[in-house]
């Protein structure tokens, strides 16, 4: 079993590091093809581009022409222990143990707009670049174009090696959008998460991002491998409501 996740646009290169343990990404030859398109251009059309800040958008300038492989610890940061945020807050990676590293290096996949698929011991140097982001490229208008089957088949390759080929999607729409299911060699499943509000469930951003962390923590920490499993969640007041849920989408509310 697989689960999949956004990446955050809040990274964290400072704090130290719980293990010197690491792998490199699969897609880095792919990620200097983008790098080399980013830097063609100006703060000011980065700041266009992404909706962003000059500020910001001067920070990533930086941060591309910085892009330098190979990865290595002096210069580059496991993506697990990098990426921080409403998402990765509530998963308390730096308690994570030797044993909880190995089971999420084997069962979080890491969706990324640069990267492509990150595993969680995967070297990343930081960046800023959303998978939503209509970026011209030598393979199409946008990243969904550049990226075509490539996150999909790494998928794959990942589930061949798994008894249950489940694939739990906790990812963002935006991220998810890169993966193409039709294509997918497993049996997949979408998590949602609803809030009761005034007799009705809504998706709330916020709420939802900090849920689908804490989903993950939960599978990491319990070491699950198999969907069933997921049903037992309650963190935050969470619950699977089993009268709302199919065989492709499971909702949890609160």
């Amino acid at each position: 079993m697989i689960i999949i996740l956004s990446p955050s646009k809040t990274l964290d290169f400072q704090t130290s590091t719980l293990t010197k343990i690491h792998t490199s990404p699969a897609f880095l030859k792919e990620s200097s093809i983008l790098i080399k398109q980013l830097r063609k251009y100006s703060p000011k059309k980065i700041a266009t581009l992404m909706g962003i800040s000059e500020k910001l958008a001067l920070l990533n300038v930086q941060r591309y022409k910085d892009f330098s492989p190979p990865f290595t610890m002096d210069n580059a940061r496991q993506a697990l222990l990098a990426f921080k945020g409403d998402v990765y807050t509530p998963m308390q990676v730096e308690s994570y143990s030797k044993d909880d590293l190995a089971f999420a290096q084997n069962h979080l996949r890491i969706l990324s707009g640069l990267y492509g698929v990150l595993r969680p011991l995967d070297l990343i140097q930081p960046y800023r670049l959303e998978m939503g982001i209509s970026l011209p490229n030598p393979r199409g208008k946008n990243l969904y174009d550049f990226w075509n089957e490539r996150i999909t088949q790494a998928l794959n390759n990942d589930i061949k090696n798994h008894k249950n080929k489940s694939v739990i999607n906790i990812a963002s729409v935006e991220y998810f959008h890169s993966v193409k299911p039709d294509l997918l060699e497993g049996k997949l499943l979408t998590v949602v998460f609803k809030e009761k509000q005034k007799g009705s469930l809504k998706i709330i951003g916020l709420f939802a991002k900090k849920a689908r962390g804490m989903m993950a923590n939960f599978v990491i920490k319990n070491g699950i491998d198999k969907p069933d499993g997921i049903k037992s969640f309650n963190e935050a007041g969470y619950g699977f409501q089993p009268s709302l849920s199919g065989d492709k989408e499971w909702v949890f509310i609160r």
